[in-house]
Formats: structure tokens, C-alpha cells, sequence
């Protein structure tokens, strides 16, 4: 079979878990920077304690680029007095191109181990569509009806997603955590396929099914007005009055999150998370409306992703909630039969787990295909052990993000596994090691490296202010251990001084023990030292597609120690310029072939 002859599925179990090896040598040498508090950047004395180079050194390393080679002679000398950079007796960085050298053979692209989109496409489907799976004759474009960032994200899995279902001969899919339904309003509406969207924000589902039937209606009259017209254009045009009145009902399409399913977050506020932090805000964006992108697809979008309610175990909830729950997936399912062409997609609300009786929530269900866009935390690893659990599902697609979020097994200081199995590790081979990354690390690993190399994401000022308010707070106020979020003061602040005087507000500290001179006394003196929190927090970015990448090699090693899964690999679905958290792992069990028989 064509499709297994795959670069990346040639990889046999024994040899990801050498490949999670090396990640994992590489880590134990540099995983101590990434745990390192911004916050605590000076009061700590983060850079003597790590660094044995310049701020401007490695700055410049940077900005160089991680190609640049040295001799043989001064590599052959420093091999036997470094590890990665890092001086063996020290344990300081003493060779900045070193490490970034290394860092980029650690990333999943550097270990080779990942296959492009359009090489799964082309062995899923070959060259030609065939009956069932291609889109209609009048399907739009994705690209020129909505922002660049969903199109993107939304057409490329949702091909994928279509020809894993083609290839295991099955019509159903599951989506995990589908929010408000885009990717299964997407699959349901382009290819045909039966789509349940379970979630277990019953907000979400709701509004998924509502939206869902207004693009339906919308698609009718899109199909009608091209039918009717002559040229792309004029059918673009006539669409307008139809076009403004539905984003009229769905909601205004400006300041939807910019993230994944609502996870993406800003880098300043993950470098500078604190170890009080329990969350980190999210970035909004005011995304481009052109009038092109008014159109089908663009009306997806509208109100589509909103902070997840806290997800609470079945076991938690009350009979009252249960029992309203059972009710509405009952009335969602009789109103879908009820409908033609609304049975193609059918919202749930529930709470998933590993264990969860799918065929409880779909009595209908058949085989099918499983999947997860930027699924948070630990609904990413609960989606693959789903998948190598129910003999029903014949394949499985899952692009996870908010790795902060994941549970770790066994991290002493993790609040550890409260409902469930942990998120991390997965696999029975870093499960025997006992592994753990840290939270701090892990927050790193949500970093974009390729947006930051652009100039796009951090905003130096805002972690300088939170890093210099810590020493204010370590020096006049016994309580600074235990403070509470201050990391939304910067964007109203118009100085320092404001800054700090909101923030100790906020904290409810006596802010008259300072005057605004020791304020700006505070800012002056540390002023000189802002390159220092700038170079480190590069190198952090730089290590982040390692941590990233040992999270998705242990996901891999879990599909390839289940013995009835045939096909496992990374797949790159995404371009991470326009989603960062760009790769998927796909799967295909032994029996997907038989599923329609």
C-alpha cells in the first residue's frame, strides 16, 4: 500500500524512541534556561547564574542565524570542554552558536521525522478525487472568503481529514473540542461527510448548531446566485445584500481571539509567567474584513472561538446538569433527522475522556475518523488514547496546543494528574523514565519561533516593567510570593511609575511607601541591563521547537507501541508563520480498509 511507503512512517518504534533520546540529552543540558522565570529575571540574577557570553553576543548569534560554522581545529578543541554551548564545569553558556546549532538539529524538522501535507495527500488520495469525496461544483475558494490565518488552518486539515476518511472507506467523523463548529460546519458542508462536534462548552455547541443552519442557508443562495451570474465577480456581488445580513445574524467578525481554538498566547505573556500564574491572557487581533472576505467562509468566523468553560468530569456533575445535557443531545439529534441536509453535522456537549462510551453519545456512530484542531492541554493525548482504545475509530488527526495546560505525571512541582490520566508523558517508554519538562518549559514551548525571528510577538518594555515590579515588590513588600496577576496593567500604563502604582493597586499594597522618584529610580537602574532579559528570552524562543518537539516524539511513540495501529507520523499541516502550532499526528489502525465492509 502506497501510503505506508511514507519517509516518516519508515521510522520503526525503535528508532523515534532514539530519536526521543537525543531530544532528551539535548533538554537535560538546556531545559534549565527555559524554566527560568522573566519574572524573576533580576531578582534572581537569571543571566550571571546561566551566562558566560555577552548579552551582545548572543544577540548577534541570533540575529546571524544558527548556520554560521566554525573551524574544525576550534570545534575538535571545544567538543572536549563543551556540552551543546555549555561549559562542562560551569554549567554556563560559553558558545552561543553551539547551542543554537544544536537546537536546530533537536527540532522536529531537524530530526527529519516529518512528513509535508502534501505527501500524505498525495498517498492518501493519489492525483484524482474519486466519488464521495469531491467538493461540489460550486464550492468556493477558501482563500479569497476569509482571513488568511483560518482558510489556511481549516482547508489544509480539512483535506487531510477527508482523505483519511477516503482512504478507510468510512463517512463519519468525530471532532474533539469543536468548539463552535468551524472545521465540522467546513468538513460537513464541503465534503459530506457526518460530522458530530462534541465539546463540553454547552455555549459552544449551541451556537455551533445555530451557525451551522444559517450557513447552510447561506450556501443555498451562494449555489443559486452562481448558478445565476456569468463570472465569479458577478456572483461575488450579487452575494453582498445576502452576505451582510447573515454576518448581521452570526455577529460582528472583528477582535475574534487570534489563536488556536482560543490558546494561542501572546509571547510577552508567556515569557513572562510567574510561578503564581495559574493562566495567561490570550491576544486578540482586529483581523482584515475586507469586502472579499465577507462571504461564506468568512461568516464562519464570526463569534467562533470564546475563553473554554472549566471542563468538568462527568462524575462531578450534578443529575440535574446530566440529565439537561442527555436532553439537549436528544433534541439536537431528533432536529437534525429532521432536517435533511442538517444531519450532516450534529453539536454534542460532553466532556471527554479516554473513556468515554462514544457509542452512549452517538447511538448511530459507525466507524469513523477522529479528530482534534488545536485542542488544549490534555484533549490532545485524551484524543489518542481515545483512539487506540475504540475499536470504531479507524483513524485519528491531532493538532494539540496550550501545552502549558498539559498535565505532567511527574513533575514534583505540578498540582499532578486531578481528574484523569496525565497529558504528559504519554508514552510507556518516557513514562518508565519518569520524565517531566516543568510548566515554565513548557509555557516556552508555545513560543513562535518563526513569527519572532520576523520581528512579530514579543514586546520587550512590558516583561522589562513585570521584572523590575518584582524587585520593587522583593525590596518593600513581604508579600510579593504570593501576588496575583498583574499582566494586563502594561496596556493602560502610560510610564513606569503608572505602571507600578496600578499594579500595587491591583495588589492591594500600600503604594505609599514610594515615592515616584524611587520608582523611576527602580526603571533607571535597571535600565542598562534590559539587553541581558532581551538575549535570554531569544534563546528561549530558540529552544522552544525542542520542548515542542519531545511533547509530539513521545505523542508518536504512543501510536507506534499500540500494536493494531499500521500507519503512525508527524505530519506538517500548517504553515507556522500563520499557525504556529502547525503539526499534526495522524493514525491509521490495521482494520481501517475493512471499516466499510
Amino acid at each position: 500500500m502506497a501510503l505506508f511507503n511514507m519517509k516518516s512512517s519508515s521510522y520503526s518504534l525503535e528508532e523515534i524512541q532514539q530519536r526521543i533520546d537525543e531530544v532528551k540529552r539535548f533538554l537535560s543540558v538546556t531545559l534549565s534556561i527555559s524554566n527560568a522565570h522573566t519574572v524573576e529575571f533580576y531578582t534572581h540574577d537569571v543571566w550571571k547564574r546561566f551566562m558566560a557570553v555577552s548579552p551582545e553576543d548572543v544577540l548577534s548569534a541570533v540575529s546571524s542565524g544558527s548556520d554560521q560554522q566554525r573551524a574544525p581545529e576550534s570545534e575538535e578543541t571545544e567538543q572536549s570542554t563543551t556540552t551543546f554551548g555549555f561549559c562542562i564545569d560551569s554549567n554556563q553558556l560559553v558558545d552561543t552558536h553551539e547551542l543554537l546549532q544544536a537546537a536546530k538539529a533537536h527540532s522536529i524538522p531537524g530530526l527529519g521525522v516529518c512528513a509535508s501535507r502534501d505527501e500524505l495527500l498525495l498517498h492518501l488520495r493519489g492525483n484524482e478525487f474519486e466519488s464521495g469525496s469531491q467538493p461540489a461544483e460550486t464550492e468556493l475558494e477558501p482563500d479569497e472568503f476569509m482571513n488568511s490565518k483560518k482558510s489556511h488552518e481549516v482547508q489544509s486539515m480539512s483535506d487531510v481529514v477527508a482523505g483519511l476518511a477516503k482512504h478507510c472507506g468510512v463517512k463519519q467523523v468525530i471532532d474533539v473540542g469543536s468548539g463552535k463548529g468551524y472545521l465540522s460546519s467546513f468538513l460537513s458542508l464541503r465534503y459530506g461527510l457526518r460530522v458530530y462536534g462534541i465539546d463540553s462548552s454547552s455555549t459552544n455547541t449551541h451556537g455551533a448548531q445555530e451557525r451551522n443552519r444559517k450557513l447552510k442557508k447561506f450556501s443555498r443562495a451562494y449555489q443559486k446566485h452562481t448558478k445565476g451570474a456569468g463570472t465569479h465577480s458577478e456572483a461575488a456581488r450579487s452575494l453582498q445584500e445576502d452576505t451582510v445580513t447573515l454576518n448581521s445574524e452570526l455577529g460582528s467578525n472583528k477582535d475574534v481571539l487570534h489563536g488556536e481554538a482560543a490558546g494561542n498566547i501572546s509571547q510577552e505573556a508567556i515569557l513572562s509567567v510567574s510561578s503564581s500564574d495559574v493562566s495567561a491572557p490570550v491576544e486578540t487581533e482586529s483581523e482584515r474584513n475586507p469586502e472579499t472576505e465577507e462571504l461564506f467562509l468568512s461568516a464562519l468566523s464570526a463569534d467562533l472561538i470564546q475563553l473554554a468553560s472549566p471542563r468538568v468530569p462527568p462524575g462531578q456533575l450534578s443529575s440535574e446538569e446530566r440529565e439537561r445535557r442527555k436532553r439537549e443531545n436528544l433534541e439536537r439529534k431528533a432536529e437534525s433527522r429532521g432536517d435533511g441536509a442538517g444531519a450532516l453535522f450534529s453539536p454534542l456537549t460532553s466532556y471527554v475522556t479516554a473513556e468515554t462510551e462514544l457509542r452512549e453519545l452517538i447511538t448511530e456512530l459507525q466507524h469513523a475518523v477522529l479528530v482534534g484542531l488545536h485542542t488544549c492541554g490534555d484533549l490532545a493525548p485524551s484524543t489518542l488514547r481515545m483512539f487506540a482504545a475504540k475499536p470504531e475509530l479507524a483513524a485519528v488527526c491531532s493538532v494539540g496546543c496550550c501545552y502549558h495546560l498539559l498535565s505532567e505525571e511527574f513533575d514534583p512541582a505540578g498540582p499532578g494528574c486531578l481528574h484523569s490520566a496525565c497529558g504528559f508523558p504519554l508514552s510507556q517508554y518516557l513514562r518508565q523514565q519518569a520524565w517531566f519538562c516543568g510548566r515554565n518549559a513548557r509555557m516556552s514551548a508555545c513560543l513562535a519561533l518563526e513569527r519572532v525571528s520576523l520581528g512579530q510577538g514579543i514586546q520587550m518594555e512590558s516583561l522589562f516593567y513585570r521584572a523590575v515590579l518584582h524587585v520593587i515588590l522583593r525590596d518593600h513588600y513581604s508579600s510579593f510570593k504570593s501576588e496575583k496577576r498583574v499582566g494586563n496593567v502594561y496596556s493602560k500604563a502610560k510610564s513606569f511609575v503608572d505602571y507600578v502604582r496600578r499594579a500595587l493597586r491591583r495588589l492591594e499594597l500600600d503604594e505609599s511607601k514610594l515615592s515616584d522618584g524611587d520608582i523611576q529610580d527602580y526603571h533607571d537602574m535597571y535600565r542598562e541591563r534590559m539587553d541581558e532579559m532581551h538575549a535570554f528570552n531569544m534563546l528561549k524562543v530558540s529552544l522552544a521547537p525542542c520542548i515542542e518537539g519531545l511533547i509530539l516524539l513521545d505523542r508518536l511513540c504512543y501510536l507506534k507501541e499500540q500494536e493494531d495501529v499500521l500507519f503512525s507520523g508527524l505530519v506538517q499541516l500548517f504553515d507556522p508563520l500563520l499557525s504556529p502550532r502547525c503539526y499534526a499526528v495522524v493514525g491509521l489502525k490495521s482494520g481501517g480498509k475493512r471499516a466499510a465492509k
